[in-house]
């Protein structure tokens, strides 16, 4: 199984994702550094928010094999500028988070994602549960 790591603003649902996605209870844990686990690595929000921190997930990503970027379905904006996955040595997929909400809007997360170079990009609820599948099934693929 392929390693993957976590990229997102705080709060978009990376650590709910990594529970989700190794069959753990769902509980709120702030994420305050880089966690490995089985096959997931989960980054505080705040690297990907601070330009200075950012410089971290560059490093980080060399110890996974796929790098995926987060945006909540209920965001009003995206993190990720144009094009960003070109500067990836790693397969680069988008997974829209929190499709559950009343608020959610996928379609806007999705068009960011591909604005930003992601290619393949997944929906998940990390509480129902849909899209878990399709992602570990991702991983499980050998590229």
């Amino acid at each position: 199984m392929r390693k993957i790591i976590l990229m997102g603003r705080s709060e978009c649902g990376k650590t709910t994702l990594r529970q989700a996605l190794n069959g753990e209870k769902l509980h709120y844990h702030k994420t305050q550094y880089v966690n490995h686990f089985q096959v997931v690595i989960d980054t505080p929000g705040e690297y990907a928010e601070n330009h200075t921190l950012g410089r971290a997930l560059a490093l980080y990503s060399y110890e996974a094999d796929v790098v995926g970027l987060l945006i909540s379905a209920t965001d009003t904006y995206s993190l990720f500028p144009p094009c960003v996955t070109a500067a990836s040595t790693r397969p680069v997929i988008g997974i829209v988070t929190q499709i559950d909400q009343i608020d959610a809007r996928p379609d806007l997360a999705k068009m960011w994602l591909e604005l930003a170079g992601c290619k393949e990009i997944f929906f998940v609820s990390s509480y129902t549960g849909e899209g878990i599948d399709q992602i570990l099934d991702y991983l499980a693929k050998d590229e």
